[in-house]
């Protein structure tokens, strides 16, 4: 299948790397100017991505590494795999360069669905929403990439609900073990960087800005007090959902889906064996990071605003966003996406 991957970053390029190494025709393009561009270099060089994991080096050809968009026009499948605050505008920028009845998969999606009902609802796209990455990894050096982890299932949403099973037979093919969601909502918002990013960064801070050795926020910050103010975050997005149509799922029964097979495990054990797994990437390590300057605007802002239609309050999440402003000095609000930026009507289509 000929696919082409938006974002060279960490995610978009292991990604690539695996549907190459899944037999795969694909282009892997470029869409920013100045992060990863060393790497990006070093793969247009050598049109090859090494992937390591559990000591194995695989390399994997990538046909074409470009920042040329039009190369999209030839693809089954894009997959745009970059930071959300930049989802809007690159949705925008695609309008010229993507085709009828094409499938695009946005990872993570955070309801950038809207975003292509707002600017593409012309082209009549399948679009999916990924939950999550399907790989936690980090470039280590240009060119490779260290895998950490694989999600045994990566749950996803379909819009419009007709093109499921066409979508399916499509995103099966891919090589990934996907699940399949009754929304794009419950894809958008069991984002579960929405959640464990604002929530562990935030209450970080100290130990971020003490320095000293590396520091992960999965090993040390989930203390049972900060354990509390997650599960109040997470009952606030539960009942923004359930007034959305979707049911109650906590924050750890979709990471006991996402992560493990054994269905007799506890929800909450199994995130706590995720969290302290050594491969967990290191980090943050300075406290404007893509943690609250992403998750909290594309995230938090974006489930204060849905609290406010729907007529759910949301203290929590409130007081994250303001605490999180006060720390950055910036008005994150004002960066972030709304029901009025993605347009309501789309929102609730």
């Amino acid at each position: 299948m000929n696919i082409s991957v938006l974002g060279a970053g960490n995610g978009g390029s292991a990604v690539a790397a695996q549907l190459s190494l899944n037999g795969h025709d694909v282009s892997l393009i470029k869409t920013s100017q100045g992060m990863h561009d060393q790497h990006f270099q070093a793969v247009q060089k050598s049109q090859a991505i090494t992937l390591v994991e559990d000591g194995r080096h695989v390399t994997a050809p990538i046909k074409r590494v470009s920042r040329d968009l039009s190369l999209l026009r030839n693809s089954q499948v894009v997959i745009l795999y970059i930071q959300s605050r930049y989802h809007e505008p690159l949705i925008r920028r695609l309008k010229q360069h993507l085709k009828k009845g094409q499938l695009l998969l946005i990872n993570p999606g955070y309801l950038s669905t809207a975003y292509v009902l707002k600017h593409l609802a012309h082209l009549d796209l399948t679009v999916a929403e990924a939950q999550s990455s399907f790989l936690d990894c980090r470039i280590i050096k240009p060119g490779i990439i260290r895998v950490g982890f694989r999600n045994v299932r990566n749950p996803l949403g379909i819009f419009p609900a007709r093109h499921m099973l066409n979508a399916q037979n499509q995103l099966d093919q891919l090589g990934f073990p996907f699940t399949y969601l009754p929304s794009v909502v419950e894809a958008g918002l069991h984002n579960p960087n929405l959640i464990v990013h604002t929530v562990g960064a935030l209450m970080s801070i100290p130990r971020i800005e003490r320095k000293g050795a590396a520091y992960c926020m999965y090993h040390e910050v989930f203390t049972p007090s900060v354990w509390r103010i997650l599960e109040a975050l997470d009952r606030e997005k539960m009942d923004v959902m359930e007034q959305m149509g979707a049911a109650r799922l906590p924050y750890v029964e979709a990471c006991k889906l996402r992560n493990t097979l054994d269905e007799s495990r506890d929800a909450k054990e199994v995130f706590f064996w995720y969290a302290g797994m050594p491969t967990r990437a290191k980090g943050p390590s300075v406290v404007d990071s893509r943690y609250l300057s992403e998750d909290v605007p594309q995230g938090l802002v974006l489930l204060e605003s849905l609290g406010r239609l729907l007529g759910v309050q949301t203290p929590v999440c409130t007081g994250i966003i303001h605490l999180a402003c006060a720390a950055l000095g910036r008005d994150l609000r004002a960066e972030g996406r709304t029901v009025s930026s993605l347009g309501k009507d789309n929102v609730l289509a």
